[in-house]
């Protein structure tokens, strides 16, 4: 039998403040409490980052609300976790980041299964100028979008 189907927790900050170049899929090594809380919608993606240490990736600053009915075994909230990829993409992650103003951020989570996969992405940081482009453009689909309901409503 099949439980409810989670929902994927997106990081809507990653895509407004970086331009997303690649994309990976990579596995996370989280306790027990800490799958317990990202079942219960307890993940916050916004603030977080990942760095490259010793051929191994790292995801920081992800907060994971403790476990409600967690004990004194309890996880931290904001303690770096392991990411889980092959040799060749972390190879290609570290020469990503070497490059002036690129980083890797969290795009979303979300339930393969049962395991829990990160979608991460080497981000380029935008301007303030690309941002109002975007704002500019989103609005503006949003006007198009509001005329063709209205006209396809009469």
């Amino acid at each position: 039998m099949n439980g409810p189907k989670m929902p994927e927790i997106l990081n809507r900050a990653a895509r407004h403040h970086y331009h997303i170049l690649d994309v990976w899929e990579v596995g996370i090594a989280l306790k027990g409490t800490e799958i317990k809380s990202v079942r219960a919608g307890k993940l916050e993606l916004a603030e977080a980052f990942v760095i490259v240490k010793k051929d191994e990736i790292w995801l920081v600053n992800a907060y994971i609300n403790e476990y409600s009915w967690g004990n004194i075994n309890n996880h931290l909230p904001r303690r770096e976790r392991k990411l889980l990829a092959r040799k060749p993409e972390i190879v290609k992650m570290k020469e990503a980041t070497e490059l002036k103003g690129h980083t890797i951020v969290p795009l979303k989570a979300y339930f393969k299964g049962s395991m829990l996969k990160l979608e991460i992405g080497v981000g380029k940081g935008k301007e303030a100028r690309d941002k109002r482009q975007d704002k500019h453009k989103q609005e503006a689909k949003r006007e198009i979008d509001r005329a063709l309901k209205e006209r396809n409503r009469i």
